[in-house]
């Protein structure tokens, strides 16, 4: 990608937690651009960085203990790690929408739906009362909420965990963004609920051309949805590709693990496969690949030097000294 395509280009992210048992090295140099209306996606098993580094995008780490140290995050002409508060106050919301894990820390509780969505329209927008009121009823509409004038006057409460869902999902597009961030938006809903929440999100993209990052440990959802999907193990992107090519050819040993424990319907009857050892230390930065002590492939450079992500195709990238195509080393 590259040129006038790109509306977030990120560049050597770097985010630390001091803490009393030392630095945590949350996010160690994640760099990557989102094309104008592209679906990426971002997985990864918890404690890989996804979250922290897609927070710390906006700033919306808890600071201190959290910390951005180094990078850029290049939106428009900005630097929106470089800009002050205000400014950045300006993006979240109005330019970038977040729409959170769990709704229900997200949504006041003593606020009725209606008077929360006509906020971020005020903050943002110069509509006057009656535009913000027609376009929160719009966009409640819009996200498939049925008697939308009513659940306006609703509080939080009074929804179930599927409605408030969609409330933040609304909220986020209040503005009409050009990128929102979805940090595990289904994981506390039941699977029919989020099969629905997932079929928004895939309607409203095609309606609006926003473009979307999806941050998510299951795979299966992104397979219908992202157009190029980042994987992050250890605080680092370990692999980047096009949705379709990275199931079809995974090219580094994590992404290949977590694709071979996903539960298939064609394949009834096998065991799933688990990926040994565990998650590493992140009380360490990393000086060798964090993946090493739990790969199949692991030889002796693997653990003294730090893999960089090296093009294998077309927009397909991995972190790894093992060409897993050939079967063998690569020679460099």
């Amino acid at each position: 990608m590259g040129g006038a395509d790109v509306v977030l280009d990120v560049k050597d992210l770097t985010t630390q937690f001091r803490t009393q048992d030392g630095v945590v090295h949350a996010v160690n140099g994640v760099g990557f651009e989102l094309g104008q209306g592209e679906f990426l996606g971002v997985v990864g098993e918890s404690g890989s960085g996804k979250s922290v580094s897609m927070m710390s995008l906006l700033k919306l780490i808890p600071m201190p203990p959290g910390e951005v140290v180094a990078g850029e995050v290049i939106f428009g002409d900005r630097d929106l790690l470089q800009i002050d508060l205000e400014e950045l106050r300006e993006v979240r919301g109005g330019q970038i929408g977040f729409i959170f894990q769990d709704p229900m820390t997200s949504l006041n509780p003593v606020i009725r739906i209606g008077k929360q969505l006509t906020e971020s329209l005020h903050l943002h927008t110069d509509m006057s009362k009656k535009e913000a009121e027609n376009r929160a009823l719009e966009l409640l509409n819009l996200v498939g909420i049925p008697d939308a004038s009513q659940r306006l006057k609703a509080y939080p409460h009074e929804l179930s965990g599927g409605m408030r869902q969609r409330v933040m999902i609304a909220m986020a597009l209040a503005c009409s963004p050009k990128v929102i961030i979805a940090d595990e938006p289904t994981t506390a809903l039941d699977v029919t609920i989020q099969a629905q929440i997932i079929e928004i999100v895939r309607d409203l993209r095609e309606k609006l051309g926003t473009a979307l990052i999806w941050i998510t440990h299951d795979l299966g959802v992104v397979a219908g949805l992202a157009d190029r999907v980042l994987v992050m193990y250890g605080g680092q992107i370990v692999e980047e590709a096009p949705v379709r090519e990275l199931y079809k050819t995974p090219r580094h040993p994590y992404t290949e693990g977590l694709l071979e424990s996903v539960p298939r319907l064609d394949q009834k009857g096998h065991d799933l496969y688990s990926i040994e050892g565990q998650p590493p230390s992140m009380y360490q930065k990393p000086s060798s690949c964090s993946f090493a002590p739990r790969c199949r492939y692991a030889f002796d450079r693997c653990s003294a030097e730090l893999p960089k992500l090296r093009i294998v195709s077309p927009g397909h990238k991995t972190a790894c000294f093992y060409n897993m195509e050939a079967g063998e080393p690569f020679n460099d």
